[in-house]
C-alpha cells in the first residue's frame, strides 16, 4: 500500500535538524525534502539519491556519485552564467550515514525557490477558464490569454539561457519549471514573476542542436498532453527562445526534424 511507504533514513547530518525535513516528492531515483541551511531561518531544498539495494554496492556508489556530481556541476555552471536555477549550497557524494552499512546514498542541498511550479499555475488557470469562459467578454478572454502567452514566452527565454550556457535539461516539463512569486490573485495564481528551472537529475553539458531540439520537443509534448488550453500558445515559447538565444535558428530547424520523427513513431506505434 502507498500509505505504508517509508522513505529511507535521512543522512546523518539531517537526522536531528530542527524543524525536521519535510518530504515533498519521491521518485525512482531521488527524494526531495524541504529543510533549512546552516542558518535555521533560511529554507533549503534537499535532494537525496538513496542507495539501491538491488544494485551491486560498488556499481551503486559509482553511478550515484557520477549522477549527483553531474547535477551539481550543471547547476554551478548555470548560476555562474546567470541562468535562473537553484544555487548549490552543499553536496555530499559519499553519503556517509543513513543505513546500517554506513552508506545511504548521496545528497545535494540547494537554494529554496518560493513559488508554484508552472504545471500548477497552468492547471489552475485552465480550470478557471473552463468554468468562467462563457461569462467573459472578448476583451477579458484576450487579457487572460495574453497572461498565458507572456508566461510561456518567459519560459522560452529561460530555456534559451539554459542552452546558451551549454546545458540541456533532459526532462523539460512544466513540473520542472517554477514561478518565483508569492502573490495569489483571486482564484488564479499570478503569472508574474521569474521563471526558474529545477530538477537537473538528467541534465548534461551539450551544445548539440539535436540535444537542444529534443529538450524543446519533450516540453512541447508535455504541454500538449497536460495543458490543452495552453498548447495553442506554444509558439510564444519559441519566440522567447529566439529572443534569448541568437544561435537558435539551427536548433529550431532541427526541432522540425525531431517533430517529424516523433510523428512517424506515433503513426507506427
Amino acid at each position: 500500500m502507498a500509505d505504508d511507504y517509508q522513505p529511507p533514513a535521512l543522512p546523518s547530518p539531517f537526522t536531528h535538524t530542527k524543524p525536521a525535513p519535510i518530504l515533498l516528492a519521491q521518485g525512482a531515483e531521488a527524494h526531495v525534502y524541504k529543510t533549512v541551511s546552516l542558518d535555521p531561518s533560511i529554507p533549503a531544498a534537499l535532494k537525496i539519491r538513496p542507495s539501491k539495494p538491488y544494485r551491486h554496492p560498488i556499481l551503486d556508489r559509482k553511478l550515484t556519485r557520477q549522477r549527483i556530481i553531474q547535477e551539481a556541476r550543471c547547476l554551478v555552471k548555470l548560476v555562474r552564467e546567470g541562468v535562473k536555477v537553484p544555487a548549490v549550497l552543499a553536496l555530499d557524494w559519499e553519503g556517509q550515514g543513513g543505513d546500517e552499512a554506513g552508506w545511504g546514498g548521496a545528497w545535494l542541498m540547494m537554494e529554496w525557490i518560493e513559488g508554484p511550479v508552472v504545471r500548477v499555475v497552468l492547471e489552475k488557470w485552465e480550470a478557471w477558464m473552463k468554468v468562467n469562459r462563457s461569462s467573459l467578454d472578448a476583451t477579458r478572454i484576450s487579457q487572460e490569454e495574453a497572461r498565458v502567452r507572456g508566461l510561456i514566452r518567459r519560459m522560452g527565454s529561460a530555456i534559451a539561457g539554459l542552452h546558451k550556457a551549454g546545458v540541456v535539461h533532459g526532462d523539460l516539463t512544466t513540473s520542472n519549471l517554477m514561478l518565483r512569486t508569492e502573490q495569489v490573485e483571486g482564484e488564479t495564481l499570478s503569472m508574474d514573476g521569474e521563471v526558474v528551472l529545477i530538477d537537473f537529475g538528467l541534465a548534461s553539458q551539450s551544445t548539440q542542436d539535436e540535444d537542444r531540439a529534443v529538450d524543446l520537443y519533450v516540453l512541447e509534448r508535455a504541454i500538449g498532453s497536460t495543458h490543452p488550453l495552453s498548447e495553442p500558445f506554444f509558439e510564444e515559447l519559441l519566440i522567447g527562445y529566439k529572443e534569448g538565444n541568437k544561435g537558435a535558428t539551427s536548433t529550431l530547424r532541427r526541432l522540425e526534424d525531431v517533430r517529424l520523427r516523433g510523428r512517424k513513431r506515433s503513426m507506427l506505434g
